[in-house]
C-alpha cells in the first residue's frame, strides 16, 4: 500500500466544529476540548504502522503541549467495518494501550476528516487559541519505523510557537502515512 503525504496547510484555515464519541462514549464537542494556546486535532488509526512508529511520543507530546496550554485531540475517521482493526472496542484498547491522556474520538461517518480535508494517518492539524490553522505537518523525522530518541520534536516545537507568538514556523514538513480508510457507500 503506497503512503500519503499531506498537502500543505491553508493556514488561517478555521477549524471546523464537530461533535464525536470519545472511547469513554461521551459525545465530546471541539468547543469543550479547544485548548486556550491552542488544539491539536491529529486524524489516527490503530493499525497504520506510520502511527504505531509515533503514538508513544505523540502521546510524550501531548502531554508537554497541556502544559502550556495547548490540548490534544485525536481522531480515528478509518472504516471500522472494512478494517476491523479500527473499530469502536479497537479504539478503547489502543487508547488504553497507550495511555492516551486525551481524548480519541469516533469519527464513523468521516465527515469531520472530510471537512478537515485529513488525507492520512497520521495527519496533524494544529490551531492557534482562536482555532485558526497554524501548522499541518509531521510530528518528527520519523516513518514506518521509529525514529532516533533524540529526533526533533517538529510538532511539539511548532506548536510551542504558536502558544508563544501566535504563529507558526516557516518551514512546515508534510506527514507521512497510511491513506484514510475511506467507506464504499
Amino acid at each position: 500500500m503506497p503512503s500519503l503525504t499531506t498537502p500543505p496547510g491553508e493556514l488561517g484555515f478555521a477549524a471546523p466544529p464537530f461533535t464525536l464519541r470519545d472511547v469513554d462514549g461521551r459525545a465530546k464537542s471541539l468547543a469543550e476540548l479547544a485548548g486556550q494556546n491552542g488544539t491539536l486535532v491529529a486524524f489516527i488509526c490503530n493499525h497504520c504502522p506510520y502511527v504505531k512508529a509515533i503514538v508513544d511520543r505523540m502521546v510524550r507530546d501531548a502531554g508537554d503541549l497541556a502544559k502550556i496550554g495547548i490540548s490534544t485531540v485525536a481522531i480515528c475517521s478509518n472504516d471500522g467495518k472494512r478494517y476491523p482493526d479500527d473499530d469502536f472496542p479497537s479504539m478503547q484498547r489502543f487508547a488504553k494501550e497507550h495511555g492516551f491522556t486525551f481524548p480519541y474520538l469516533h469519527d464513523e461517518s468521516q465527515e469531520v476528516a472530510r471537512a478537515y480535508g485529513a488525507v492520512c494517518t497520521p495527519d496533524f492539524f494544529g490551531f492557534d487559541g482562536k482555532l485558526a490553522l497554524r501548522y499541518r505537518g509531521r510530528l518528527d523525522s520519523s516513518g514506518r519505523q521509529a525514529g532516533a530518541p533524540d529526533a526533533k520534536r517538529e510538532l511539539y516545537l511548532a506548536m510551542k510557537q504558536v502558544a508563544e507568538t501566535g504563529e507558526a514556523l516557516a518551514e512546515q514538513i508534510p506527514s507521512m502515512g497510511c491513506s484514510i480508510k475511506w467507506r464504499e457507500d
